[in-house]
Protein backbone atom coordinates (compact mmCIF):
# COMPACT_ATOMS: atom_id res chain seq x y z
CA UNK A 1 0.00 0.00 0.00
CA UNK A 2 1.54 3.14 -0.98
CA UNK A 3 1.13 6.62 1.09
CA UNK A 4 -1.56 7.71 -0.55
CA UNK A 5 -3.77 4.76 -0.03
CA UNK A 6 -2.63 4.43 3.78
CA UNK A 7 -3.83 8.42 4.05
CA UNK A 8 -7.20 7.28 2.05
CA UNK A 9 -8.04 4.33 4.39
CA UNK A 10 -7.53 6.74 7.31
CA UNK A 11 -9.46 9.40 5.95
CA UNK A 12 -11.90 6.35 5.77
CA UNK A 13 -11.91 5.76 8.99
CA UNK A 14 -12.15 9.17 10.58
CA UNK A 15 -15.12 10.05 8.18
CA UNK A 16 -17.05 6.55 9.18
CA UNK A 17 -16.19 6.97 12.96
CA UNK A 18 -17.59 10.85 12.83
CA UNK A 19 -21.07 9.38 11.22
CA UNK A 20 -20.42 9.47 7.47
CA UNK A 21 -21.33 6.89 5.03
CA UNK A 22 -18.39 6.35 2.78
CA UNK A 23 -18.58 4.79 -0.42
CA UNK A 24 -17.36 4.25 -3.81
CA UNK A 25 -19.56 6.12 -6.82
CA UNK A 26 -20.86 2.79 -7.50
CA UNK A 27 -22.80 2.07 -4.52
CA UNK A 28 -23.00 5.71 -3.19
CA UNK A 29 -26.59 6.78 -2.41
CA UNK A 30 -26.85 10.28 -1.38
CA UNK A 31 -29.85 10.05 0.49
CA UNK A 32 -28.32 7.34 2.89
CA UNK A 33 -27.10 9.21 5.38
CA UNK A 34 -27.19 13.05 6.26
CA UNK A 35 -23.24 12.69 5.43
CA UNK A 36 -22.25 11.17 2.34
CA UNK A 37 -18.59 10.93 1.27
CA UNK A 38 -18.39 9.65 -2.17
CA UNK A 39 -14.98 8.54 -3.04
CA UNK A 40 -12.87 9.01 -6.35
CA UNK A 41 -15.32 11.49 -7.82
CA UNK A 42 -14.53 12.80 -11.16
CA UNK A 43 -15.94 16.22 -11.73
CA UNK A 44 -16.37 18.46 -14.72
CA UNK A 45 -13.52 17.82 -17.55
CA UNK A 46 -10.58 20.01 -16.46
CA UNK A 47 -11.13 19.67 -12.88
CA UNK A 48 -10.16 16.20 -12.16
CA UNK A 49 -11.21 13.73 -9.16
CA UNK A 50 -11.90 14.80 -6.10
CA UNK A 51 -10.28 12.38 -3.92
CA UNK A 52 -14.10 12.46 -1.92
CA UNK A 53 -17.08 14.48 -2.57
CA UNK A 54 -19.11 15.36 0.48
CA UNK A 55 -23.07 15.42 0.22
CA UNK A 56 -24.98 16.75 3.23
CA UNK A 57 -28.39 16.16 3.52
CA UNK A 58 -28.64 14.76 -0.18
CA UNK A 59 -26.52 17.65 -1.75
CA UNK A 60 -22.61 18.35 -1.94
CA UNK A 61 -20.78 20.91 0.17
CA UNK A 62 -17.09 20.20 -0.01
CA UNK A 63 -14.40 17.73 -1.28
CA UNK A 64 -11.24 16.07 0.34
CA UNK A 65 -8.22 16.15 -1.27
CA UNK A 66 -6.14 13.09 -0.05
CA UNK A 67 -2.23 13.33 0.55
CA UNK A 68 0.29 10.78 1.62
CA UNK A 69 1.71 11.15 5.41
CA UNK A 70 4.01 13.64 5.89
CA UNK A 71 2.94 15.69 3.20
CA UNK A 72 2.83 19.51 3.80
CA UNK A 73 -0.84 20.35 3.45
CA UNK A 74 0.67 24.31 3.07
CA UNK A 75 -0.30 25.22 -0.40
CA UNK A 76 -2.39 22.36 -1.15
CA UNK A 77 -5.22 24.29 -1.46
CA UNK A 78 -4.30 26.05 -4.91
CA UNK A 79 -4.53 22.29 -6.31
CA UNK A 80 -7.67 21.11 -4.96
CA UNK A 81 -9.38 24.79 -4.94
CA UNK A 82 -9.89 23.52 -9.21
CA UNK A 83 -12.03 20.80 -7.19
CA UNK A 84 -13.91 23.41 -5.63
CA UNK A 85 -15.67 24.82 -9.14
CA UNK A 86 -15.84 21.39 -11.19
CA UNK A 87 -18.77 19.89 -9.67
CA UNK A 88 -20.99 19.22 -12.97
CA UNK A 89 -24.05 21.50 -13.05
CA UNK A 90 -26.59 18.58 -13.16
CA UNK A 91 -25.90 17.77 -8.99
CA UNK A 92 -27.21 19.54 -6.58
CA UNK A 93 -24.96 21.39 -4.41
CA UNK A 94 -25.67 23.64 -1.49
CA UNK A 95 -23.69 26.63 -2.73
CA UNK A 96 -21.32 26.85 -5.59
CA UNK A 97 -18.15 26.94 -5.73
CA UNK A 98 -18.29 24.24 -3.14
CA UNK A 99 -17.32 26.13 0.28
CA UNK A 100 -15.89 23.55 1.84
CA UNK A 101 -12.58 21.91 0.40
CA UNK A 102 -10.62 20.21 2.85
CA UNK A 103 -7.07 19.03 2.28
CA UNK A 104 -5.64 15.73 4.85
CA UNK A 105 -3.22 13.31 5.35
CA UNK A 106 -5.17 11.02 7.38
CA UNK A 107 -3.20 12.66 10.45
CA UNK A 108 -3.16 16.50 9.42
CA UNK A 109 -5.78 18.41 7.93
CA UNK A 110 -6.95 21.68 6.88
CA UNK A 111 -9.65 23.32 6.01
CA UNK A 112 -9.95 26.04 3.50
CA UNK A 113 -13.50 27.77 3.53
CA UNK A 114 -14.61 29.65 0.92
CA UNK A 115 -16.92 31.78 3.18
CA UNK A 116 -14.62 33.25 5.07
CA UNK A 117 -14.54 37.42 3.97
CA UNK A 118 -10.49 36.45 3.40
CA UNK A 119 -10.30 33.02 3.12
CA UNK A 120 -7.57 31.11 4.82
CA UNK A 121 -7.00 27.63 5.52
CA UNK A 122 -7.88 26.56 9.46
CA UNK A 123 -6.37 23.27 11.04
CA UNK A 124 -8.43 20.91 12.07
CA UNK A 125 -7.78 18.44 14.36
CA UNK A 126 -10.44 14.85 14.52
CA UNK A 127 -10.43 12.88 17.63
CA UNK A 128 -13.16 10.35 16.68
CA UNK A 129 -15.13 8.49 19.27
CA UNK A 130 -16.83 5.42 18.79
CA UNK A 131 -19.40 6.70 20.96
CA UNK A 132 -20.07 9.36 18.48
CA UNK A 133 -23.56 9.54 16.28
CA UNK A 134 -24.54 9.82 13.16
CA UNK A 135 -23.30 13.71 12.23
CA UNK A 136 -25.20 16.33 14.33
CA UNK A 137 -26.70 18.82 11.60
CA UNK A 138 -29.00 21.91 13.39
CA UNK A 139 -32.52 22.23 10.75
CA UNK A 140 -32.08 23.48 7.64
CA UNK A 141 -28.79 24.04 5.92
CA UNK A 142 -30.59 26.54 2.80
CA UNK A 143 -31.08 29.66 4.78
CA UNK A 144 -27.41 29.05 6.36
CA UNK A 145 -25.92 28.98 3.17
CA UNK A 146 -28.15 31.37 1.45
CA UNK A 147 -27.02 34.17 3.93
CA UNK A 148 -23.36 33.18 3.57
CA UNK A 149 -23.14 32.04 7.23
CA UNK A 150 -20.70 29.91 6.68
CA UNK A 151 -19.62 29.47 10.04
CA UNK A 152 -22.79 27.72 10.94
CA UNK A 153 -22.21 25.81 8.02
CA UNK A 154 -18.90 24.63 8.92
CA UNK A 155 -20.14 23.74 12.48
CA UNK A 156 -22.81 21.52 10.90
CA UNK A 157 -20.24 19.58 8.12
CA UNK A 158 -18.65 17.86 11.44
CA UNK A 159 -19.81 15.47 14.67
CA UNK A 160 -20.79 17.19 17.69
CA UNK A 161 -17.59 15.65 19.22
CA UNK A 162 -15.96 14.66 15.95
CA UNK A 163 -13.90 17.74 15.06
CA UNK A 164 -12.49 20.69 17.12
CA UNK A 165 -10.91 23.72 15.43
CA UNK A 166 -7.33 25.32 16.40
Amino acid sequence: MNPEQEAREQIDKMLAAAGWDVRDLKTANIHANRGVAIREFALMPGHGHADYLLYVDGKAAGVIEAKPVGTTLIGVEIQSDKYRTGLPETLPAWHRPLPFCYDSTGVATRLPTGFDPHPRPHDVFSSPAKSVPAPQFKGDLAPVVQSGRGQRLAGALHSRGAVRWR
